[in-house]
């Protein structure tokens, strides 16, 4: 979700004082809690419609063009095996992880650990009150981190809400030893320019280098300033993670990027990016503009195509390569994640998917536009619904994603057309509210090891897709999944 600019902030500490604020999360598993939910960080609260919309709204549930209150459907081809609903975590549902036989869910107040050895019956092992939003999640090996875009008292896990204006305040990356799943331990604190809205890991031998996307800079932020043009990179020894610590900020829009206008966000940073280690490629999804990167080093990642797109695109969200690495898919996160933009009136090519082909070789690789892609299903007015977080399917010859659309659902589509994108498959609940715009939906859909799992509001729901299209993939297993770390499928 797009984060509300007057929230952000970072603040730069010494690095004795991010020692000092190594401690032990807040561990629950039923019982009170010594931590809060921070108030400042809930779903966003329901937005009126006009009678005319809400009338709208009730007449195409009565003939049966959208589901009712809460009513599942799905497209023959899914079957929903399981939901385990919110439990201690109130706060929103945000990004996924996976390791082995854990899920690792991101919730604004924390994470929680479940245990997905038997798809049909999840189970919470752990959960973590450490609120910071939006707290997007990734793990390599016995880490874990979590970004933190919410300007905060301190950097511990019972820190409340301060405003961004005040230098002391705190945001960053959080860094989790997950050896013990029932008990994470926090281990250190990053703090980074203008907080972490999210963050992509890149694996190198010794140490991880994290990729710390944030924007929106603001001259009353002390530690947030004017031209935010560029990413932190911290670098993270995998055997030393309390030495982790800013290696560098990288400039990646030296001519400023997008200036911005009255339907497009101005790039001040990126949103999100995703990173193909084995063909040390990156693709940076950057509020106004879509960028492709060389990784082979690292710790200094170095654009080499930039595109804009002023007439359809209003926020570049995230990014997915294929699984040759030839096409990209970028999102465009219309209205923030809080706008019901699935409808007739927006259309098919607002707030959907831009689908790109790489071409050239070296330097001289370039991004060319194919198409758009839009589920073809039209939500509720009182439905929030996007285009968000997915990941590939690894089906042999195709290329195959499953896709967020928060209430929109889950989509599964196939680009190996480039031209002619189409949906094979979805998974979908009714509206809230037929009354008010209400938040809501899956944040983050992955596949991982055969099943798709989905970050809902309520709930981890865990999903197969059976399809003559899709069986290749059965077989494909992974030992860990960062969506935003692409892996080498085999």
């Amino acid at each position: 979700m797009t984060a509300v600019p007057t929230r952000r902030t970072a603040r730069r500490w010494p690095a004795a004082a991010t020692a000092v604020s190594i401690l032990l999360a807040t561990l629950f598993t039923g019982g009170t809690a010594a931590a809060t939910p921070d108030p400042g960080d809930e779903p966003l609260a329901p937005e009126s419609i006009s009678p005319r919309e809400q009338a709208e709204v009730e007449s195409a549930i009565a003939g049966d063009e959208i589901p009712g209150v809460d009513e599942i459907v799905h497209s023959d081809n899914m079957t929903h095996l399981a939901n385990v609903p919110k439990s201690a975590l109130r706060g929103t549902n945000s990004d996924l992880a996976f390791q082995g036989r854990y899920a690792f869910a991101g919730n604004y107040d924390g994470f929680v650990v479940y245990d997905i050895a038997n798809p049909r019956k999840p189970k919470i092992v752990s959960q973590v009150l450490c609120p910071g939003a939006q707290n997007d999640i990734s793990v390599s090996g016995n880490l874990l981190f979590l970004s933190v875009d919410s300007s905060r008292s301190d950097d511990s896990c019972s820190s409340t809400s301060q405003p961004a204006t005040e230098k002391d305040s705190w945001e960053g990356i959080r860094v989790f030893d997950i050896s013990d799943k029932k008990n994470p331990r926090y281990v250190a604190a990053v703090e980074t320019a203008c907080g972490s809205h999210t963050h992509t890991l890149v694996p190198d031998r010794r140490d991880i280098y994290v990729y710390v996307s944030s924007y929106s800079p603001n001259a009353a932020f002390p530690d947030c300033q004017p031209p935010h043009d560029g990413i932190s990179v911290v670098k993270v020894p995998r055997h030393a993670p309390h030495k982790a610590a800013v290696s560098s900020f990288e400039v990646l829009f030296p001519d400023g990027g997008f200036p911005g206008d009255s339907t497009g966000a101005a790039t001040t940073g990126c949103h999100d990016i995703t990173a193909y280690p084995a063909l040390k490629l990156a693709a940076g999804a950057c509020m106004g503009d879509g960028i492709l990167m060389d990784i082979s080093v690292p710790a200094k990642p170095r654009v080499i195509d930039q595109v804009q797109d002023a007439e359809h695109f209003a926020f570049w969200h995230s990014a997915t390569f294929s699984q040759d690495g030839s096409k990209v898919v970028f999102t465009d996160e219309l209205g923030g994640g809080g706008g019901a933009t699935c409808n007739e009136r927006t259309g098919p090519e607002f707030g959907a998917n831009g689908i790109y082909h790489i071409t050239g070789h070296g330097d001289d690789r370039k991004l060319e536009f194919q198409s758009y892609y839009k589920i073809p299903r039209h939500q509720a007015d009182t439905e929030n619904c996007v285009a968000h977080n997915g990941s590939l399917i690894p089906v042999r010859g195709r290329d195959i994603m499953v896709q967020s659309w928060y209430q929109g659902g889950v989509s599964v589509w196939e680009f190996t057309d480039s031209a002619n994108p189409r949906e094979i498959g979805y998974f979908d609940r009714g509206p809230l509210s037929t009354e008010a715009l209400t938040f809501g939906g899956t944040w983050s859909a992955y596949w991982y090891n055969g099943h798709i799992y989905s970050n809902d509001q309520k709930g981890l729901d865990v999903l197969r897709i059976d399809d003559r299209r899709t069986d290749s993939a059965r077989g494909v297993r992974l030992r860990e999944l960062n969506a935003q770390t692409q892996p080498t499928y085999r």
